[in-house]
């Protein structure tokens, strides 16, 4: 899978787990992403961005190792950039109000 398709994929995983209590982090990369996430949507999201944050700290209760940098998780190419993240989940966010 190249990076924009993971990108998309991931956007999409939150976008699920925003709209779905039901939904929890997969793995060590969806929770890493789900928690930049909601920082960087904080602001225009508080409702969304708790969702996720919730999501990304129940993982790590179990999984306290596998917490990693906000540079980290971009680093791992999981995600393009944070204004990307932030413009592109904005506009999934608003089109699933």
């Amino acid at each position: 899978m190249n990076a924009r398709a993971l990108e998309s994929a991931l956007l999409t995983r939150c976008a699920d787990v925003v709209h779905d209590a039901r939904q929890v982090a997969r793995d060590q990369c969806e929770a890493n992403v789900f928690r930049l996430a909601a920082m960087v949507v904080q602001s225009r999201f508080p409702r969304e961005s708790g969702q996720l944050m919730r999501v990304s700290d129940e993982y790590f209760a179990t999984h306290p190792g596998e917490r990693l940098a906000p540079v980290d998780v971009l680093g791992k190419g999981w995600l393009i950039g944070l204004p990307r993240l932030r413009d592109m989940l904005s506009q999934r966010l608003l089109a699933r109000r």
